[in-house]
């Protein structure tokens, strides 16, 4: 499946999984539902999380592979975000994509990790 593909997929399944966190976490207006789940959904907040993951060597290969296909099939940015970091951000999606896909054990651990980045870096 090409990249673009596996973000579309990982952009869907993220938002969906933010968004029950947050109504986990209490929050039920959706006013402000909104407002918190662009801290954890921004391109900014991904590129953020999928940097500070590689830098970890958090990602195995095959999840370095799908980040990549969908970070280099990604050439049109948004008119709010820097084009790397744009690129970045649809990788990152790519990745969930993948892991919706062929692992929901790790996709699990690895929202959870994304959610913890966010809330220990503030973004």
């Amino acid at each position: 499946m090409n990249g673009l593909t596996l973000a579309y997929i990982g952009d869907a399944y993220y938002e969906l999984e933010i968004r029950k966190h947050l109504i986990e976490q209490g929050y039920t207006q959706v006013k402000i539902l909104h407002n918190r789940a662009i801290k954890y959904t921004s391109g900014i907040a991904q590129a953020k999380i999928i940097e500070r993951l590689i830098n970890e060597d958090y990602l195995n290969e095959d999840e370095l592979s799908a980040y990549k296909r969908g970070r280099n099939n990604s050439s049109t940015g948004r008119k709010n975000l820097d084009a790397k970091l744009y690129v970045m951000a649809t990788g990152f999606e790519a990745v969930i994509g993948y892991l919706f896909l062929n692992d929901k054990d790790r996709l699990n651990e690895f929202i959870d990790k994304s959610i913890m980045i966010i809330e220990e870096e503030g973004f």
